[in-house]
């Protein structure tokens, strides 16, 4: 079974909840999805072993949060070259994070990228914007399973 690995960085939980989100849609087409928090990622061995990748982020300050930025660090060393992956976040009034580590992923590490970048306002995710999260994830188990 395909495994997809889903790595967030969030501040209040939003980005954790659509993390959850793409979660569920990644499975609704059978293909296995973890759910991790940025800081469990210790080294790159932590990334080993999965199909697909989907990193996210929320937006602080105009940036993508630290411990994303060291995790994809050390994911340029992880050989994800030609994996499918995507990107999301969070954000409040500006939303750069999500675009960023979409294009780290598919220009450092040469992803086969699903679709765009996701990015969800916060506060006040709903479940529409939710039901969005969740195609996310459809969009990028379907391209797992198209390989």
């Amino acid at each position: 079974m395909a495994k997809a690995l889903i790595v967030y960085a969030t501040r209040t939980g939003t980005t954790k909840r659509i993390a959850d989100s793409i979660a569920e849609g990644v499975r609704s087409v059978g293909v296995d999805a973890e759910v991790v928090d940025v800081k469990n990622i210790k080294s790159e061995a932590d990334l080993q072993g999965y199909d697909a990748y989907a990193f996210g982020s929320a937006t602080y300050h105009g940036e993508i949060m630290q411990p994303m930025k060291t995790m994809l660090f050390m994911a340029e060393k992880a050989n994800l070259e030609g994996k499918t992956g995507g990107a999301f976040g969070a954000y409040g009034w500006s939303g750069e994070a999500p675009e960023r580590i979409y294009d780290t992923m598919r220009n450092i590490f040469s992803m086969d990228m699903a679709g765009n970048f996701l990015k969800l306002k916060s506060p006040g995710l709903t479940l529409a914007t939710l039901k969005v999260a969740q195609d996310y994830g459809l969009e990028i188990s379907q391209k797992v399973k198209a390989k």
